[in-house]
């Protein structure tokens, strides 16, 4: 039986301008790079708090990266999603949609990254004071 998840793979054609996008926009840790046996290169990112990773491969003999429309996406826990907006505005990448509140406070929004795949953002609603 399955014990944990341990990464999720989303393959790439620009390594580099993807690794600059999690790194610089979405704040994420690289926990390590590798090559595999049979050629891919591997980038590996891990958020805060978070055990699971996420692993960006560049293997261009798989042919080309074709996302396709509302197929998959990331969802991260942000804390402020208007500050992220704008921060992440600054470098080049606004949302591309929302942010969408909800009627408990909390709040969600999308962007994508530079291959195409949507990363969902959410911040939680505050805490009730009961």
């Amino acid at each position: 039986m399955v014990k944990k998840l341990l990464h999720t793979r989303y393959r790439v054609t620009d390594l580099d301008k993807t690794v600059s996008f999690y790194k610089e926009v979405l704040g994420l840790e690289e926990t390590h790079r590798s090559t595999s046996g049979r050629g891919s290169q591997l980038v590996f990112f891990k958020a805060p708090g978070s055990e699971e990773q996420i692993e960006i491969c560049k293997f261009d003999q798989s042919g080309p990266v074709i996302v396709g429309p509302d197929l998959t996406h990331l969802a991260f826990e942000v804390e402020d999603i208007e500050a992220f907006a704008r921060h992440a505005a600054s470098m080049g990448y606004p949302l591309s949609d929302g942010p969408h509140r909800s009627s408990s406070g909390g709040a969600i929004a999308f962007i994508d990254a530079p291959e195409g795949y949507e990363i969902e953002l959410i911040q939680k609603a505050p805490a009730s004071g009961r």
